[in-house]
């Protein structure tokens, strides 16, 4: 099974990956997490990315704040996917981050899931594994149906109150 790469540009990010890493546990997806900054480590950010199919990895999720530079850094230097994170600063609510993550050049395409969105970012790496994956795709399936048989006792319950 391949796995999943997470990098994040602060280890301020962590309350956001630690909603990916525990989506990605509760499907079974292996996973590696890294703190690396495009800014400030650009060298083994690329060194990452490089070399990450090597590595076993199938698609990468990059999270980072303000200028999220990260996945757009990432994704120059591989062609595995890359699922960008814009994740909420104390300035902009990460607007910027999420301009910055989702306006990427023609060439270099990074998904971009919603500012915070760690679990859609796993889901949405979930989705891709399993492609070529029958193991994950049978288990998104069950969540899938799990997810809406809990939607549906609350809409029961709901019915039962009023």
């Amino acid at each position: 099974m391949k796995k999943v790469g997470i990098v994040m540009g602060s280890d301020s990010d962590l309350p956001v990956i630690k909603k990916a890493t525990d989506m990605l546990s509760c499907l079974g997806i292996p996973f590696e997490v890294h703190v690396y900054s495009a800014h400030r480590t650009p060298q083994q950010a690329k060194e990452f990315a490089c070399s990450a199919r090597e590595n076993g990895f199938g698609v990468i999720i990059a999270a980072a704040g303000m200028a999220a530079h990260l996945a757009g850094a990432i994704a120059a230097n591989t062609t595995l996917p890359v699922i960008g994170i814009p994740c909420k600063s104390t300035y902009l609510d990460g607007i910027d981050a999420l301009l910055s993550t989702v306006q990427m050049p023609t060439g270099i395409p990074v998904a971009t899931v919603a500012i915070n969105g760690g679990a859609n970012a796993a889901l949405l790496s979930a989705q891709i594994l399993a492609v070529e994956d029958e193991e994950i795709r049978k288990k998104l399936d069950e969540k899938r149906a799990s997810d809406a048989a809990a939607v549906l006792q609350k809409d029961k319950d709901i019915v039962l109150k009023l």
